[in-house]
């Protein structure tokens, strides 16, 4: 049982499905404040107390906890979750505590702004402008060639995310993009749009430890799963213990360059790259823990606790870092084949017999209007599931039999032909 002084989490999330195995892990090594508008009831269980706090009001979440740490003490400060990453880093540099600074945690939040100091060190990553209107937009776009990427400037991984390949979609997209309802995050980050250039090749993420100034260790490589054409949404990743860019050393000098050009000094950082034939760069500096359960497929593959590592790093302790186990794991999600009401969601008895199937969640309920890609959100997901094998390879097998399980029955809109006088 943990012994030493808690952790405030700023930020416990909604989602179960995604969260849950990562608070879990934290708390069994270090009790859990939890600072949140509300405590959820799945995260109870595995929280010491709940600070109530409006979390996009910086100051206010400042208030309540330095009141709290009035009365307790504080062992470290810790986020998961995008949008709280700076406000952490800004209460555990009142508190005295271990972290990286704020404006490192706000360079990570602001993408137009990592871009530009990733520019001014040289670290390879993508041309991009901050476009202030639509037409600004792709007069940008179609001097850079198409395609682009256009998506908001402050938001989490693939989230209003959108790849355009004329000019009339980078307009579309940069609408998209303004829309600060996108996942309400603009509210926790500078608003803005941004367009870039489009960086071709596979996409992996680069789960890394920064123990210190200068000490940086990459911990895992995530290997993420084709999606279809023109979408951008995460389709799943695969983690192989014995991956050969674990020790690619044109990979490590990369991470090592995109982690001083933000000056981060300490934390678990989820470090996204395209494998391009001119050579990796940089997609996005991601000042937190991987989402997509990828600590629970680190934690499969090689036996490394991420979300302890971040919170032993946050409370000042020595963290673990040596892999123990060598196997693959790997997570595929589920999105609707087309737009409609979801009327079946299920998974068929054949379960049992699916080899190396480790879990199979559903997250969504029949009733429910769903989107097919290329409209598809995360909000749209249906399905995931987690798969370990022997390799990579194996686990790819592993998740193309495991969806055979899922039963899925989509009603399209019925044809409303238009009134006439």
């Amino acid at each position: 049982m943990p012994t030493h002084a808690p952790l405030v989490l700023i930020g416990v999330g909604d989602s179960a499905a995604y969260r849950k195995d990562v608070l879990a892990s934290i708390a069994a090594k270090h009790p859990i404040v939890g600072v949140d508008t509300a405590e959820p009831a799945w995260a109870r269980p595995y929280l010491t107390r709940i600070i109530t706090a409006d979390l996009s009001d910086t100051a206010a979440v400042l208030g309540a906890v330095s009141t709290y740490s009035n009365d307790h003490t504080v062992g470290g400060v810790l986020a998961y979750m995008e949008h709280h990453v700076q406000t952490a880093a800004l209460l555990a540099q009142h508190l005295g505590l271990p972290g990286s600074s704020p404006q490192s945690m706000a360079a990570c939040r602001d993408k137009a702004l990592s871009r530009r100091l990733m520019a001014e060190q040289q670290v390879p990553s993508a041309r991009f402008v901050q476009a202030s209107s639509p037409e600004a937009a792709a007069a940008f776009a179609d001097l850079m060639g198409y395609p682009v990427i256009v998506k908001p400037r402050s938001q989490a991984g693939s989230a209003g995310v959108v790849r355009a390949d004329t000019a009339a979609a980078v307009r579309a997209a940069f609408h998209e993009a303004s829309r600060a309802s996108v996942m309400d995050l603009h509210r926790y980050g500078p608003a803005g749009v941004l367009v870039e250039e489009y960086l071709d090749g596979p996409e992996i993420s680069v789960e890394t430890a920064v123990l210190g100034a200068g000490r940086v260790r990459i911990l895992a490589v995530t290997r993420k799963l084709p999606a279809p054409a023109n979408s951008t949404q995460e389709y799943g990743h695969v983690v192989d213990a014995r991956d050969p860019l674990l020790h690619e050393p044109a990979l490590i000098q990369l991470i090592e360059s995109a982690v001083a050009a933000h000056d981060i000094t300490l934390g678990v950082l989820c470090i996204e790259v395209k494998l391009t034939s001119a050579g990796p760069r940089i997609v996005e500096v991601n000042g937190r823990l991987g989402g997509d359960l990828l600590p629970v497929l680190v934690r499969r593959a090689m036996g490394i606790e991420l979300a302890q590592v971040a919170a032993d790093l946050a409370a000042g302790m020595q963290p673990r870092l040596r892999p123990v186990l060598q196997r693959a794991a790997a997570v595929a999600f589920a999105y609707p084949s087309t737009s409609g009401t979801l009327q079946q969601l299920a998974l068929r008895t054949e379960r049992a017999q699916t080899p190396g199937l480790e879990r199979m969640v559903l997250t969504h309920t029949p009733g429910a209007l769903v989107s097919a890609p290329p409209q598809a959100t995360l909000a749209d997901r249906l399905a995931h599931w987690i798969v370990l094998g022997a390799t990579a390879d194996e686990c790819r097998t592993r998740l193309t039999q495991a969806a055979g399980l899922l039963d899925v029955q989509i009603a399209r809109p019925a044809y409303a032909p238009a009134c006439t006088a």
